[in-house]
């Protein structure tokens, strides 16, 4: 009953989507079962770091990854920490862990003059579609959203007279982003072309049919999209909003108000996205110094 017990505090309280929740279910049932198959513990509660580290050794000489390995041990690392919580047990058996090194990943960011030229693909978009489409690439570029928030927009969610939108977070966390004007005509052509559908909810963004826009619709819209004006091997919402907080940063942006544009709990999650803005710093650098080998007399 303890598996059943901490999947409903992750729902109930700590508000995780039931994808989320299923992930970590799934993690703690495949742990289970390796534990019973090869040390015959069937409570998770007797587990000792020893079953832990031969359970990432098994995952390893299995070829998962260990960015991979890293995300279901953190999940065990949940659910032990959920039992101590709960005076289950006294010690968690990861307490000592450390996650395995993982490389860098280092996301290149769409320019401003690929998203210029995309913008200029829908400028003589007049169609349900073709505006709708626009409207989702303005949007998760004016305001650095993810998929899934965009997909939650309800009609409720956008503020015309205040000129702001409210999005929905990880963890029902609420945050209110500026409409920039040129969104904000976008969006009202895309409300009156909206009004002529039959729509069935109060979801903002529908297909032609009414329905509540899809994950891998959005996906497709991106991809097709840019695919006309770049040539990067990613072409992805997420890789939009990466583009949105590298040139806010480039820009001058501080950090911390980024960080609260998209919706980050810690400031760490969005010092993921300087790698860029540093690079162009480096330019900037080295244009502009008096030492660098740009300057440098001869």
């Amino acid at each position: 009953m303890l598996i059943p017990k901490f999947l409903d505090y992750l729902s109930l309280e700590k508000k995780y989507s039931p994808h989320t929740v299923c992930a970590y279910e799934n993690d703690l049932l495949s742990f289970k079962e390796f534990c019973e198959e090869e040390f015959g513990i069937k409570e998770l509660s007797e587990i000792q770091y020893q079953q832990v580290r031969s359970w990432i050794v098994n995952l390893v000489q299995s070829g998962i990854s260990n960015r991979s390995i890293n995300r279901k041990i953190s999940s065990l690392k949940s659910f032990y920490s959920f039992l101590v919580r709960i005076q289950y047990i006294q010690h968690s058996p990861l307490v000592k862990h450390k996650a395995l090194k993982v490389a860098q990943r280092v996301q290149v960011p769409f320019s401003v003059e690929e998203l210029v030229k995309v913008l200029e693909v829908f400028s003589e978009a007049d169609d349900f579609d073709g505006v709708r489409n626009k409207l989702v690439v303005e949007l998760l570029y004016s305001t650095g959203m993810r998929r899934a928030e965009l997909i939650d927009l309800r009609l409720s969610s956008i503020d015309l007279s205040n000129e702001v939108v409210k999005i929905k977070g990880k963890r029902n966390k609420e945050r209110y982003v500026p409409l920039l004007p040129s969104v904000q005509t976008t969006i009202k052509t895309y409300l009156e072309l909206r009004e002529k559908l039959s729509t069935k909810g109060d979801h903002f963004f529908v297909t032609a049919k009414g329905n509540k826009l899809y994950a891998t619709l959005v996906y497709r819209i991106i991809n097709e999209y840019f695919s006309k004006v770049s040539t990067k091997v990613k072409k992805s919402p997420h890789v939009i909003r990466h583009s949105f907080a590298t040139h806010l940063l480039n820009e001058g942006a501080d950090l911390n108000s980024v960080k609260e544009l998209l919706g980050h709990s810690s400031l760490a999650s969005t010092q993921v996205y300087t790698h860029s803005s540093l690079n162009e710093l480096k330019k900037v650098y080295n244009q502009a110094h008096p030492r660098s080998d740009k300057n440098k007399c001869v």
